[in-house]
């Protein structure tokens, strides 16, 4: 069994602070400047690609991630707000 890869960058955006991208479960996680870091699920490599790349990432995310993968919120933060969908 391979050791599963996990990419990250930072980003210049007013919108996102940083990104990771861990290969093996598909899994982005976007932490952004005013919210904090949320997870999407079954996200092609080249979607962490392009939003790394993007010469915005805000728009970038708007039209290719937002409302496309299944998200939630940092589970390790999770106990410090209200439950999500409340």
């Amino acid at each position: 069994m391979g050791i599963s890869a996990m990419l990250a960058a930072r980003i210049a955006s007013s919108m996102i602070d940083r990104i990771a991208y861990d290969e093996e479960e598909g899994a982005l996680s976007i932490w952004f400047r005013e919210t904090g870091r949320y997870v999407y699920s079954d996200v092609p490599r080249a979607i962490y690609d392009g939003l790394r790349r993007a010469p915005s990432a805000g728009r970038y995310f708007n039209a290719c991630i937002k409302r496309r993968f299944p998200c939630r919120p940092d589970p390790e933060r999770r106990k410090f707000r209200p439950p999500f969908g409340a």
